[in-house]
């Protein structure tokens, strides 16, 4: 079908989370004509899910911690992040966070800062700690869209990426039940991460790796994508929200059939207080032992661990789980004193498109920005910086793509396009995430990543080209085709790194090798998934 441009601005901003908020204001601050549009609703994706109280933001105490805070990354990275996007990173975070000050929106700090819960996720010491509560950053950045004019579109589903002379020019979308075409000078990449690739994710279902493909099918390289933190959440009750690992030196666990998820001792006991340190999933600490028993313990019998609280937490809990469990009683009308259930959940994708200190993807026109790029982050993240990366990385994608207008022609007028079909995506996309969670989670090896490559692979197969032209069954098609083909990036890299690292762990293969201490690269030609390390 030929599709002719019904739409044109100068930068077209594709996801409404922090990231792609901060892009669009910078973009719109330059003098450009914005778009910004979303499969969801305004303000949207992992940045602002609701199983939490809010968006945790670290960063360096001042300009002497900026050292330490890039060391810090790097170690705990693994070696994997990429050493200028770090330098870049960190000595932005600090403006950034006065930007969103200045606006108006409440942030908010530590009273207790020297209490030990404030140390972030994975690092070694206390750092700049602030707290975005959702309440405060909605009304605060709405009043600056509006201000800005910048334009807002909301469950418009991108379909593939328009590329004219190697220059990407706009974006083939279904919006109020019609396929089209909307062009531009400028497109920014900030549709997040993959988790609900997988059955059980603590994210919302935009957050569905589509950004990733759409990247891939244009030229561009993902790097990390093995890397993606999974963490613990409640099954029962309050579904889907997020549990405190603060609380862990607290707990008692038990099993489904009532026995403890751990032997009584002072062995477990240490390895409580270490996995307090720390959200995700990791391969690096001795705690890898509490998250391998819970999640043995999940795939056994999906009503997963109980969990209930000391005494001595319920009476006098520090000011940080103080500040979770009122919100978790205002919003979800549990106390500490009660018992919850709690299984391992897809979070935060940790690596993405391979982007420059300037967020360029390497193709002219197309710019990105947060958890839908790689590069910055490592094998594991520090708690705080994911927030930290939509703003720093958000503003530099809105200003870079901004610049780039000034040299770009106007859009092509007119595109063809292809229709997809499948006989039934829901079901498709349900044996995926299915598949994603028993082999890609965890516990990962050889032939579980083996069988669920195979099955993806299988999966797409049954996608054909379509002469129906409507936009609802085209839309739920090329979602799946999107979700399969980053599920293979992710599957491909985990295959290869036959070693653990960070959040990746594979159980036929339980330590690190220095021999593999490079990045994996994916690249994809003439449909095909290939994965790499790099040189």
């Amino acid at each position: 079908m030929i599709l002719s441009i019904e739409h044109t601005c100068d930068v077209l901003v594709i996801g409404c989370g922090i990231a792609g908020i901060s892009a669009a204001l910078r973009a719109a601050e330059c003098g450009c004509s914005v778009t910004l549009l979303t499969s969801a609703n305004l303000f949207s994706g992992s940045s602002f899910y609701p199983g939490t109280w809010g968006l945790g933001l670290i960063g360096p105490e001042d300009s002497s911690d900026q050292a330490d805070l890039a060391r810090s990354i790097q170690e705990v990275g693994c070696g994997m992040a990429n050493p200028q996007l770090v330098e870049t990173f960190v000595s932005g975070i600090q403006p950034a966070i006065q930007e969103i000050r200045n606006l108006g929106i409440h942030l908010r700090r530590a009273v207790q800062k020297d209490q030990k819960e404030f140390i972030p996720c994975f690092d070694h010491k206390y750092r700049d700690w602030n707290g975005i509560e959702f309440d405060s950053a909605r009304p605060v950045f709405s009043r600056r869209i509006q201000e800005l004019g910048i334009r807002t579109l909301e469950h418009c589903q991108v379909l593939r990426l328009v590329q004219h002379q190697g220059r990407v020019q706009g974006v083939v979308a279904a919006w109020e039940g019609r396929i089209r075409y909307l062009g531009c000078r400028a497109v920014v990449l900030a549709t997040g991460g993959y988790g609900s690739l997988f059955r059980y994710h603590l994210c919302t279902g935009d957050v569905a790796g589509e950004g990733q493909t759409l990247a891939l099918e244009v030229g561009c390289k993902l790097v990390n994508m093995e890397f993606m933190q999974m963490m613990p959440g409640y099954l029962h009750p309050a579904p889907k929200t997020i549990f405190n690992e603060k609380t862990f030196r607290f707990t008692r666990m038990r099993k489904a059939d009532g026995t403890s998820l751990l032997p009584p001792g002072k062995a477990s006991q240490a390895l409580l207080e270490l996995r307090s340190s720390h959200g995700p999933f990791t391969a690096r600490l001795a705690s890898r032992e509490v998250d391998l028993a819970l999640f043995r313990a999940f795939l056994a019998d999906e009503r997963g661990v109980e969990v209930t609280y000391a005494q001595e937490m319920v009476d006098h809990p520090p000011e940080f789980i103080t500040t979770y469990f009122d919100w978790l009683e205002r919003e979800k009308g549990l106390t500490a004193a009660d018992a919850i259930h709690i299984g391992i959940f897809a979070h935060a994708a940790n690596g993405g498109i391979a982007i420059d200190r300037n967020t360029f993807t390497g193709v002219p026109g197309l710019f990105a920005c947060g958890e839908v790029t790689g590069g910055m982050h490592g094998a594991d993240r520090i708690g705080g910086l994911s927030t930290a990366n939509g703003l720093v990385f958000g503003g530099r994608a809105g200003q870079a793509a901004a610049a780039a207008c000034a040299e770009t022609p106007q859009p092509v007028g007119q595109v063809e396009f292809s229709p997809l079909s499948h006989p039934d995506p829901a079901g498709a996309t349900r044996m995926l995430q299915d598949a994603m969670f028993r082999h890609a989670m965890v516990l990962r090896t050889e032939e579980g990543l083996t069988a669920t490559c195979n099955q993806v692979e299988a999966l797409s197969h049954a996608i054909l080209s379509a002469s129906d032209q409507t936009a609802a069954p085209c839309v739920s098609t090329y979602r799946l085709a999107r979700q399969l083909t980053t599920a293979q990036c992710v599957l491909k890299a985990a295959l290869l790194r036959r070693e653990s690292r960070g959040s990746h762990y594979r159980a036929d293969y339980p330590t690190q090798d220095t021999a593999q201490q490079h990045p994996i690269v994916v690249t994809q030609q003439a449909g095909q998934v290939t994965a790499a390390f790099q040189n």
